[in-house]
């Protein structure tokens, strides 16, 4: 395990914690206690997994032989991780939706980067994919601890399963593909790029499941995962930064979409799950350009750069948007990809050196 850049090691939740504060805030408290609860959690295991980068996490036994290996536990509303092993590899599906859509999830995440980019699960050898369901009681988030993903179930009223939305599981665990490459840092600009990277390859992990183009994807973050009280559609619209939510109780969806609306700002390390909107849309800008299945050349572009050995751990827009550049130009040429790439990034307002 490796530590980030100096700052704090990587816990890595879907939901924003710029959201779970305003909740925390609502005079209802049915939305305000889970909230609150779901905040206190994530600070705990937070601090959990420094402690582990500190004292060195178990070794875990991997083979790279292009097959998944799943565990599923159930926390049974408890905390304790992993908990109690519900299903393995080649088991057949139970009777609890909620462990076999978290199965298919961490299966269609390796089947994805397995047979677009030749990559043998997360770390590229063979790592066992683990996760928990179940975890606490209207615990209102999922993340990736550096060492397995964990859901919740959400309180019912704002959220619901977490396991719903197949680019959840897909982004949490592109985050552990990012640990295990260019390992960037959870904080600015560096922090909002591991988390564009993380929706778009959640993104990617959904259009392969379903077999779509970049014309028929929604390029939603989160969609199925609010309830049906709350005004939106998902968590982030990479499309349409901003436009995800506008809801009385959550506020309205703080993203941007180019360099002329980021926000500086002290919380949430430093805007890491609001300047993301910008990388994001880039994204969307250059692979709806190219048109066709999106993983093929803009998410081969990305996944290029992301284990490339060149992109730093404090990389900028900026430096990443230079770097798409030149893997665009190295791995098609001077093409239609290039120009979807390179219009991408002036559209939404950063300069490529």
């Amino acid at each position: 395990m490796t530590t980030h850049g100096g700052f704090e090691p990587v816990f890595c939740t879907i939901v924003p914690p710029h959201v779970l504060d305003r909740l925390a805030q609502a005079e209802d408290p049915a939305l305000a206690g889970p909230a609150r609860r779901t905040l206190q959690r994530d600070a705990f295991e937070r601090t959990q997994r420094r402690l582990t980068t500190v004292i060195g996490a178990s070794a875990v036994a991997a083979v790279a032989d292009g097959r998944p290996r799943r565990t599923i536990h159930d926390a049974r509303h408890g905390t304790d991780l992993p908990g109690h092993k519900v299903r393995g590899e080649g088991d057949k599906p139970g009777k609890d939706a909620t462990v076999n859509r978290a199965y298919a999830g961490l299966g269609a995440t390796f089947e994805l980067f397995l047979q677009a980019y030749r990559r043998d699960s997360i770390d590229g050898d063979g790592l066992p994919l683990n996760a928990t369901v179940h975890y606490d009681r209207d615990y209102n988030n999922a993340f990736w601890n550096g060492e397995q993903m964990v859901f919740g179930d959400g309180d019912g009223e704002i959220f619901l399963d977490f396991t719903i939305p197949i680019d959840v599981i897909g982004h949490e665990l592109a985050h552990g593909v990012t640990q295990y490459t260019a390992n960037l840092t959870y904080f600015g600009q560096p922090g909002a790029l591991n988390e564009s990277l993380s929706d778009v390859f959640g993104a990617l992990i959904k259009q392969y499941t379903l077999g779509q183009t970049a014309a028929e994807a929604d390029w939603l973050i989160g969609a199925g995962l609010l309830a049906p009280r709350v005004t939106g559609t998902a968590l982030r619209s990479m499309k349409a930064p901003g436009t995800a939510y506008d809801d009385d109780v959550l506020g309205k969806d703080p993203q941007p979409a180019t360099m002329d609306d980021f926000v500086r700002t002290g919380r949430d390390n430093g805007g890491v799950h609001i300047n993301s909107g910008i990388p994001n849309h880039a994204f969307y800008l250059a692979a709806t350009a190219l048109g066709g299945h999106a993983w093929e050349r803009a998410g081969q572009v990305w996944y290029d750069v992301l284990t490339s050995g060149e992109l730093r751990q404090d990389a900028m827009f900026v430096d990443f948007a230079t770097l798409t550049v030149q893997a665009a130009r190295e791995r098609f040429g001077d093409g239609e990809e290039l120009d979807a790439v390179s219009k991408g990034w002036e559209q939404v307002g950063v300069r490529t050196l």
